[in-house]
């Protein structure tokens, strides 16, 4: 299963996220630096409403739903690539995740209090940064002087990655991160070998105060530290902006799903700002879901964006994908609208896709195979 770290400064609310994503109080939220040491995780449901307007089409006896995994990862201070802190702790566990969801404090407050004293976005954001292109920096000067070894000897491999080097270094020194590096697709197969923190998926987490969330969620570009925010995320990564107020999420872990609703109507937004931070990193992590629905059950499919039916198919079982004869496919909208496969097969919006169809977010899908 994929991962999502969650990162961040010490006290920008990362713990309280966790649990607000995990619905669970298995981290340590607490007003002091390094509250979090070893990492927490939990596997998180992605919120789906078509799933239920499905069950309810086919009487279904219970939802599968897609999941992935979060990991509250300890906060990074200033010197984290020297080992300031938890920083060599920090830098491991941020390399193992497949994405990251960096939490930004966009709120004021008195009483929890900030490493560098005072609120500001991006000299945050900078940080994080900072320490995680220093870190890949490093690391990338001495892969560099490895494979100038190689190469004089006629290793191909070792004079490919120095051609990558060339340009990735200086890139890395302007303060860009890997991920924004232009390649090609074999020097894309080279970069992901190269297991750098910068070229990690990344999206932002603006966290405000429960009074600013209404306000910051239907006009973001009025909130100061949200605009900045949004506009640095997609000026320097070409990546989302989310927002949520972590400590109202940490209110709705144990109120049922109408009493969050209440809860939230009455806060003046319609929905949770961690179901779209779930969607929006499923998403990210190149993640998308195909559905079956059926009397037993109706389920979420996780697969790769651009797999082929057969491999689709391989997802719910190896015999699936290898006897893969052909695939019923109606898109969620269209089946939903006729209000049965019968329908929508007479209206001519059942497929039947072969070996190289590529499977859609949303089909609902029936496979034909024989083993």
């Amino acid at each position: 299963m994929l991962q999502a770290g969650i990162v961040g400064l010490p006290n920008v609310g990362k713990s309280t996220l966790f649990n607000a994503v995990t619905r669970t109080q298995k981290a340590e939220a607490a007003n002091y630096p390094f509250c979090t040491i070893e990492p927490n995780q939990g596997v998180v449901t992605v919120p789906d409403d078509r799933l239920a307007a499905l069950s309810e089409l086919s009487k279904s006896e219970k939802i599968v739903p897609a999941a992935i995994e979060f990991v509250d990862i300890a906060g990074l201070v200033k010197g984290a690539s020297q080992g300031e802190g938890l920083g060599n702790q920090f830098l491991a566990n941020i390399r193992e995740v497949d994405a990251n969801v960096q939490v930004v404090r966009c709120f004021e407050s008195s009483d929890i209090h900030h490493v560098d004293g005072s609120i500001d976005p991006l000299r945050d954001i900078e940080v994080i940064n900072t320490e995680l292109l220093l870190a890949d920096i490093a690391a990338m000067d001495r892969r560099k002087e490895r494979n100038q070894k190689k190469a004089k000897g006629g290793d191909k491999e070792a004079k490919a990655e120095l051609e990558l080097l060339e340009r990735l270094l200086p890139h890395l020194n302007d303060g860009k991160p890997a991920s924004t590096l232009e390649v090609n697709d074999n020097e894309a197969v080279l970069l992901k070998g190269f297991f750098l923190l910068t070229s990690k998926p990344t999206i932002f987490a603006c966290n405000v105060s429960e009074d600013e969330l209404a306000a910051a969620r239907e006009k973001p570009d009025d909130h100061p530290h949200v605009s900045a925010v949004k506009r640095y995320a997609a000026e320097t990564h070409g990546a989302e902006a989310i927002v949520i107020s972590a400590s109202i999420e940490s209110e709705l872990i144990d109120l049922s799903e109408e009493e969050a609703m209440e809860f939230l109507s009455a806060l003046g937004v319609s929905s949770s700002g961690v179901a779209d931070l779930i969607r929006s990193v499923y998403h990210l992590l190149g993640l998308r879901t195909y559905l079956t629905t059926g009397e037993k059950e109706t389920r979420a499919w996780t697969i790769r964006e651009g797999m082929k039916a057969p491999q689709a198919a391989g997802v719910i079982h190896t015999d699936f994908e290898r006897g893969f004869i052909a695939a019923e496919v109606v898109a969620y909208e269209e089946l939903i609208a006729l209000g049965s496969h019968v329908k929508a097969k007479e209206a001519g919006k059942l497929r039947i896709e072969g070996k190289d169809y590529v499977v859609q977010d949303g089909d609902v899908v029936e496979f034909r195979f024989n083993v």
